[in-house]
């Protein structure tokens, strides 16, 4: 089998952060989400993998350069515009070829990973798989949804619909043997202008093809938006295992057994609860971080409290005297310590901002 993910949005629910940054690169428990897309994918056996990139391509490239013990072989596949999902198949036809293929959108987070669900497509005869999650019938207009027939297969697919026909949402995992290719070439576009993967899918059910579903017990994330962002940290905090580098300075301070420290960080005269991490070089002095945050490599915070909150690299958090929590801080960002009232705190903060805080 191949992978193919699908990393060319330009991520417009979370800005300001992606003003600057593709949105597949932000980080959960300090790894990029397209890491963990990538590293899914991998350990279920597949390592030929095509990525679709859009504007943001010269950034995810540079990323993953960097990262060569992914083990991994990666193929770029450019989209010209956001033309929807079928399209993203269509153009990667040459990549795939005649294999077997699972398809992810690459800012999705899914508990368990998709080894099992990997051998199951791989042993069948089935067209098509589809991996479902149950949601609150007021959250499913917002998803691709399924209706299923008697025997189990997929009836039929609404993409966004106003009036859900169920409560099963696509989460943005697929996988596709080569008949997909009949299908993508075969419709239209959308109302809303698009090539979509649930018009291709439903082309394949009217034809006969066999598209069966999995329903996805454990949690999903889609990390299009902050708060759905620091959902997703605050799932992956509790998974990792906790370690502290053996190349890290932990002075007069208390590190409980639920916090990571990597290496080159240092804490000094600082309380940190778990889950949380802190990243390389990071440097925590005089201050309080509790549970669910996640601090990137290269920040410096000094006289603060922070909470269930993301610091990304580079930053600068000092001389708080009220808690920093449910927060997205950019990469370079600086909050500091002003003298200005009303005294409020709760941001989402882009790339190399700074905000003042009242004193």
């Amino acid at each position: 089998m191949k992978g193919l993910i699908l990393s060319g949005g330009k991520g417009t629910r979370l800005y300001p952060l992606t003003y600057t940054r593709a949105k597949q690169l932000i980080p959960v428990a300090n790894k990029p989400v397209l890491v963990r897309v990538i590293e899914s994918i991998r350990d279920a056996g597949v390592t030929d993998i095509g990525i679709i990139v859009g504007d943001t391509a010269p950034e995810i490239k540079e990323a993953l350069a960097k990262r060569p013990e992914l083990g991994v072989n990666l193929t770029y596949i450019h989209q010209p515009s956001p033309d929807g999902l079928a399209h993203a198949v269509r153009i990667a036809q040459d990549f795939l070829g005649d294999d077997r293929f699972v398809m992810f959108l690459g800012d999705n987070v899914l508990q368990g990973g998709i080894s099992d669900l990997i051998r199951q497509f791989a042993s069948s005869d089935w067209n098509s798989q589809l991996v479902l999650k149950a949601v609150g019938m007021e959250r499913a207009s917002s998803y691709g949804v399924v209706e299923l027939a008697d025997d189990g297969r997929i009836r039929r697919l609404v993409e966004k619909p106003k009036i859900p026909p169920s409560n099963l949402a696509l989460v943005g995992i697929y996988m596709f043997d080569a008949h997909i290719f009949e299908a993508v070439n075969s419709i239209g576009r959308s109302a809303r202008g698009e090539y979509e993967i649930t018009d291709a899918i439903q082309w394949l059910i009217d034809k006969g093809y066999h598209v069966f579903p999995h329903i996805h017990e454990g949690w999903w994330i889609d990390t299009g938006e902050p708060e759905e962002m620091l959902t997703a940290n605050d799932f992956v905090l509790m998974e990792i295992e906790p370690s502290i580098s053996p190349e890290a300075d932990i002075i007069n301070s208390q590190v409980d057994a639920r916090v990571t420290v990597e290496r080159g960080a240092r804490i000094i005269d600082s309380v940190v609860r778990g889950p949380a991490i802190i990243g390389e070089n990071t440097v925590i002095e005089q201050s309080y971080i509790g549970p669910f945050t996640s601090v990137y490599y290269d920040v410096v915070v000094r006289n603060c409290e922070i909470e269930h909150s993301i610091i990304l690299e580079n930053s600068r958090v000092m001389d708080l005297d009220v808690r920093l929590q449910d927060s997205l801080i950019g990469r370079s960002a600086s909050v500091l310590r002003d003298h200005r009232k009303p005294r409020a705190l709760k941001m989402n903060l882009g790339d190399h901002s700074t905000v003042w805080i009242p004193d």
